[in-house]
């Protein structure tokens, strides 16, 4: 009866809410951004990690400096071109299906490739720094030789255009919004440049962006003009919250409300990983930037996979490989043998549903609290400074231990930590296991 309270409580205060929430149409749109970035985002990793592999693997370093750190600058440009942009790849591809979702669910004529370029549009008009002085707005120029930065023109530069990096995601997305919202609202409202039905469709959707365009220019004029006047604009406005967000992200309680969220999602049925990672791709890829200028953040990269989930969400994997061998109910020995392989890919739904993890109270409470031990393990390592932290991003597949050191820029001793987590994970589940195991075992013997 406590257990059937337990799952209405949730499936009132969480599964409804966050499943609303999961349709709303932007989360939508950060989601497919999200997946779109990733990747972009590990192919440029793994050319940071073959650049900073000499320095945790230091017999390595004289036979890089006489091979590729000669062409080092040749290569990191992938680096540059992925990790150093990545907030343009985020407002493109958020923009895109914000505008497809329009038009497929309201039946609006206008075009994902147009609000795509609409919103690029609007993002660059944000990028350059202005300053109001004297009675006059200018371009910020700043050159600091010292520290080898500069701004010319406005735009600052690093690597790349800062702006263009991770910190410019959520510009990048709220731009999107805006600029997709007016194109909408332009076309819905008829107030476009229509082309007579025999001009090919081509040359009658640039015309029908024609106004809209005008109508965004003259609305980031707007914004940028007051804001600047105040000494901000939107990106150092847009921070201000996002900011509180990425630094609670960055503490043991906040990491421990994520993956809360995330299991009490999936006990209840949702997919809890698909809804809140998708969210917080900015965050990670944001904090994993940040840590390879330097940062020790754990919330970053692949830090779920290679720390926190291991073999799949609950960190299933040492559940897994024991019910595979040393279950005593054929239920669970069948179950566990059928999902092994895919559980050392971090995929686990066989076990979620097959077990199930579902509305089950036997195992409920250790699939929240494996991955929050986990976690701890896991944030108090790199957070101690104990291992090095997440700078490179791994394809979330990757085996418990290879994905940590990878990510780690080739730390031994973060491979050490993820299979620690794992072990403890299971630790965690072993006494409730047994229970439901020998529960199982005896339905089987009464039944037979």
């Amino acid at each position: 009866m406590e257990n059937n309270k337990a799952f209405a409580f949730l499936e009132k205060y969480l599964m409804g809410p966050m499943g609303k929430m999961s349709q709303w149409r932007i989360v939508r749109g950060v989601m497919a951004a999200g997946m779109a970035s990733i990747p972009f985002t590990i192919v440029g990793s793994m050319f940071l990690v073959l650049n900073i592999l000499p320095d945790t693997m230091e017999f390595l370093r004289g036979f890089f400096e006489a091979t590729f750190f000669k062409v080092s600058s040749l290569y990191m440009v992938a680096n540059t071109a992925t990790m150093g942009i990545l907030a343009l790849y985020f407002c493109i591809v958020f923009a895109y299906e914000y505008t497809k979702i329009h038009h497929d669910e309201e039946k609006v004529d206008v075009n994902p490739l147009t609000g795509a370029l609409l919103a690029m549009f609007a993002f660059f008009m944000c990028i350059p720094e202005l300053i109001f002085k004297d009675g006059t707005m200018t371009l910020l120029q700043i050159v600091d030789e010292k520290n080898g930065a500069f701004t010319i023109n406005g735009v600052t530069m690093g690597n790349t255009i800062s702006r263009l990096g991770s910190t410019g995601i959520f510009t990048g997305i709220i731009v999107g919004i805006i600029a997709v919202k007016i194109y909408v609202f332009c076309v819905k409202r008829n107030i476009i440049v229509k082309m007579p039905d025999t001009v090919p469709a081509g040359v009658s959707r640039s015309f029908t962006a024609l106004i809209p365009t005008f109508f965004i220019a003259f609305a980031m004029i707007l914004i940028e003009g007051i804001l600047v006047f105040f000494q901000t604009d939107v990106f150092k406005l847009v921070a201000i919250p996002f900011g509180f967000v990425v630094n609670l992200t960055n503490t043991w309680i906040g990491i421990m409300v994520i993956y809360f969220i995330i299991h009490a999602l999936w006990i209840v049925g949702i997919h809890g990983a698909n809804i809140v990672t998708g969210l917080l791709t900015p965050i990670v890829l944001s904090n994993m930037e940040a840590n390879q200028a330097g940062a020790h953040i754990p919330f970053a990269g692949e830090f779920q996979n290679s720390f926190v989930v291991m073999g799949g969400s609950g960190s299933t994997l040492g559940l897994c490989i024991f019910i595979a061998f040393f279950a005593k109910s054929a239920q669970l020995g069948a179950l566990g043998k059928a999902a092994l392989v895919p559980s050392f890919f971090n995929i686990n739904e066989p076990i979620i549903f097959g077990l199930p993890v579902v509305y089950n109270p036997f195992v409920a409470i250790p699939f929240f609290l494996a991955p929050m031990t986990a976690a701890t393990i896991g944030y108090f390592a790199i957070k101690l400074q104990m291992i090095a932290p997440p700078i490179a991003q791994v394809p979330w597949p990757t085996p418990i231990g290879i994905g940590a050191f990878i990510g780690s820029g080739g730390d031994w001793k973060a491979l050490v930590v993820s299979l620690i987590c794992g072990i403890a994970a299971f630790l965690v589940y072993f006494p409730f296991i047994k229970f439901y195991d020998n529960k199982l075992y005896k339905e089987e013997q009464a039944a037979a």
